[in-house]
């Protein structure tokens, strides 16, 4: 296995690796590029001479002896998160948190969050954990842990107070949009097990499959879901619901094997790198589990990363219809690189596209049929999607949506499903969830209006 396969497997959050290409220039212009490098090669000497400066001046005259590691460290992960939103540096326990977090099992809340001007924002908490069933929501604003403000500490050192051994408590005061007061949610630590998949039979045989997260075993998770209703229906499976709300991304080679399981042929994503060469594709390689059954998929604004390429490439290929709301907009590829002492830095490398062109970067997903989880706007407070994050990076290079061809291939029932629940629908309950999941009830509508014009058409 090379250097490139290796970096794939640890990659976290669409992480996916790049050789370092070397370009040849033309032998016209080559001294003036010689120069204009030597010229900026000097130009950082002297910066790394400043920084040197800095290290020094702090070691020798802060109010007291500061760890050099700890200095270094947080030198490292100040250039990175300086970058965007998403590059980051993780000491070698982070580095190990992180890969064990990909197989499935970490001890903590089960929460996944990102940084956001100086505060911690959740993007989604993970099914059945301690964050789930206390009701933290995506774009949660966490203020404090244990009384103490997140402010002024990183991302992976809020994480690393957050996570800790099975039984311990800890508070978190969060801030949420349209309550007044500030929120304190006791909870207790877990050893997070992520089931990853969950499945069940609905009506009219219409199967349901839910994928919280894209770690190892998504793939393989998800042919074992649709094995399994197929024998409880008999054989007679008529179509599927494949529900990626508050999925917030995973494994690249997941995300690709997960979209091939629906699509025969054809690009499901490519990523473009600041060099060309660097650059990547992916396509289709294998058969369509369904056998081209209707396929209604569920997004909201959790549905983020390696969720998105999924939706994408699904929607691309006319092979789903896409209903909720609009995805969280998170484009970037980021690259997990080993550094000597056990750690690693994230780095943002390249964008990705779907299929048809487009970047979804800081724009999201808009689902063909939308429809609300709640009849309340759900607002935002300071934003909770990936445009609203500081230091994101642009959207540049892709098809614009508007120029996207239209589907012409909706049931008519489309334009008659609500955008938003009616008056006096019940509170989501999830021991009731066909009971009371609104965007849940109309994907089951829409699944099987599919299957009847499938039907209508074959004969």
């Amino acid at each position: 296995m090379d250097l490139r396969q290796r970096r794939l497997r640890t990659a976290l959050m669409l992480g996916t690796a790049f050789l370092a290409g070397i370009a040849v220039a033309p032998a016209t212009g080559m001294l003036g590029h010689a120069l204009a490098q030597k010229a900026g090669n000097a130009q950082m000497y002297q910066l790394l001479k400043e920084f040197g400066d800095v290290v020094e001046r702090v070691r020798a005259d802060y109010v007291q002896a500061p760890n050099d590691r700890e200095l270094i460290e947080n030198g490292i992960n100040g250039m990175l998160t300086g970058l965007d939103a998403h590059s980051s540096y993780m000491n070698a326990k982070a580095y190990k948190d992180m890969q064990i977090q990909t197989k499935g099992e970490f001890g903590g809340l089960g929460i996944e969050v990102t940084q956001d001007n100086g505060f911690i924002k959740v993007v989604s908490p993970i099914d059945d954990t301690p964050a789930f069933r206390a009701g933290i929501k995506p774009g949660d604003i966490i203020t404090a842990l244990d009384g103490k403000t997140v402010q002024g500490l990183s991302l992976n050192d809020a994480v690393e107070k957050m996570r800790g051994p099975p039984n311990a408590k800890i508070v978190l005061t969060i801030k949420r949009q349209g309550v007044d007061k500030p929120l304190e949610v006791p909870l207790i630590r877990e050893t997070i097990h992520i089931q990853v998949i969950k499945s069940r039979m609905e009506a009219d045989n219409i199967g349901y499959i839910r994928l919280s997260q894209f770690t190892e075993q998504a793939d393989s998770g998800l042919r074992d879901a649709i094995k399994s209703l197929r024998a409880k229906s008999d054989g007679k499976l008529k179509g599927l619901i494949l529900d990626l709300r508050n999925n917030p991304g995973g494994l690249l080679d997941q995300a690709v094997n997960v979209s091939s399981d629906f699509i025969d042929q054809g690009e499901i994503v490519s990523t473009r790198a600041r060099h060309p060469e660097d650059s990547n594709r992916w396509n289709a390689k294998g058969d369509d589990l369904l056998r081209s059954l209707p396929l209604v998929v569920l997004i909201n604004g959790g549905s983020a990363s390696a969720s998105e390429i999924v939706a994408g490439a699904l929607q691309d290929h006319r092979r789903a219809i896409l209903l909720g709301t609009r995805s969280f907009g998170k484009g970037s590829v980021q690259t997990v690189i080993p550094l000597p002492g056990n750690g690693a830095m994230r780095l943002t490398t390249a964008r990705y596209y779907t299929p048809s062109g487009r970047s979804i970067q800081g724009l999201g997903i808009e689902p063909e049929v939308t429809v609300a989880e709640t009849r309340e706007d759900p607002g935002s407070f300071g934003g909770d999607r990936e445009a609203d994050l500081n230091r994101t990076i642009t959207n540049q290079g892709g098809t614009a949506p508007d120029k996207v061809e239209p589907r012409t291939d909706l049931p008519p029932i489309v334009s008659e499903i609500p955008r938003k629940p009616p008056e006096g629908f019940p509170k989501f309950d999830p021991l009731k969830p066909s009971e009371t999941d609104f965007q849940l009830q109309q994907g089951l509508v829409l699944a099987k209006a599919m299957v009847a014009q499938k039907s209508a058409s074959a004969h």
